[in-house]
């Protein structure tokens, strides 16, 4: 490693290098200073390949806020992913994860009435074309409807790992969601028992133990909208439709989620992202976070 990044570029590029926070800034800012000659679109595809740590954790969020005393790290080592997919995007991979940011209307994985395009086939295609014999198993899923960050196992023992321990190991799970009416309390939590109807597949809510699954969402107000609010939600378990359903609980249902009690859809989708998931690495142990940017159509709607 070299210590404030004291190297020639040609040597960078074979090289981690570290630079030491002095004074407040933003992440982007900081590292397009230190290394000089990086493009925005360079710096832009270093920051969602996972090349670049804050306190030895990843980071992909070009707007993060940079305290003295971090430590920055640049990985320039890293091989692109090569992965080429409008719908599908890797912001992290390693010898036994892919982390990927996920269009909505891209199912995580094929069900069983349908084998269509889905994250798992275009991230196992990627991985095929690396090496025939790669494989790839599901750590947890996201909603077709919902778009977001989403994680993905190379290894059997690895998958099995993170789903056994995801309560302990996954620290943090932040969603965006425009809902429907204005939302009065500037934060609320819910909690309830959520069962499925094996027929209709639709999820229900209910505010005694039923025997079904316990679940709690917290959400708090980013802002109110004309008749809309946009809200910042921590999902604390992880239950099939939880946020959708929780949401339609409280009288304030997703915009765009018919199944679940909208009426409207100004954006033409589901206004649901899981914007960002901090978990324990199941193998190095590391503390990583990683975020997907709130996309086109939710941005421009509540920016209005």
């Amino acid at each position: 490693m070299i210590a404030n990044g004291k190297s020639s570029r040609g040597e960078e590029k074979n090289k981690i290098v570290t630079f030491h926070v002095k004074e407040e800034a933003i992440l982007s800012d900081f590292v397009a200073k230190k290394i000089g000659s990086m493009s925005k679109t360079a710096l832009k595809r270093v920051l969602s390949r996972g090349q670049v740590f804050v306190n030895n954790q990843v980071k992909t969020q070009y707007d993060y806020a940079l305290r003295p005393g971090d430590v920055v790290a640049v990985d320039f080592a890293k091989a692109a992913t090569g992965l080429k997919s409008s719908r599908v995007s890797v912001l992290f991979e390693d010898d036994y994860l892919v982390v990927v940011n996920k269009s909505e209307g891209v199912l995580s994985v094929a069900t069983e009435r349908q084998e269509e395009y889905t994250a798992f086939r275009v991230v196992l295609n990627h991985l095929k074309k690396q090496n025939r014999s790669n494989r790839l198993y599901v750590v947890h899923r996201l909603d077709r409807e919902t778009s977001g960050v989403l994680i993905f196992a190379k290894q059997k023992d690895v998958q099995m790992l993170m789903q056994r321990n995801w309560q302990r190991d996954v620290k943090s799970k932040i969603y965006y969601a425009i809902v429907e009416g204005v939302v009065e309390k500037d934060e609320g939590e819910v909690h309830s028992w959520l069962n499925e109807d094996p027929k209709s597949k639709k999820v229900y809510s209910a505010d005694f133990d039923n025997g079904g699954m316990e679940s709690t969402t917290r959400y708090e107000v980013v802002k109110r909208l004309n008749g809309y609010t946009f809200l910042k939600i921590h999902l604390l378990t992880g239950r099939k439709n939880q946020i959708r359903v929780h949401m339609q609980s409280i009288g304030h249902p997703i915009i765009g989620d018919k199944k679940y009690g909208g009426s409207t859809s100004p954006i033409g989708r589901i206004g649901l992202h899981a914007a960002s998931i901090t978990f324990r690495h199941p193998i190095t142990t590391k503390l990583m976070t990683f975020e997907a940017e709130l996309p086109e159509k939710m941005a421009r709607f509540v920016s209005k």
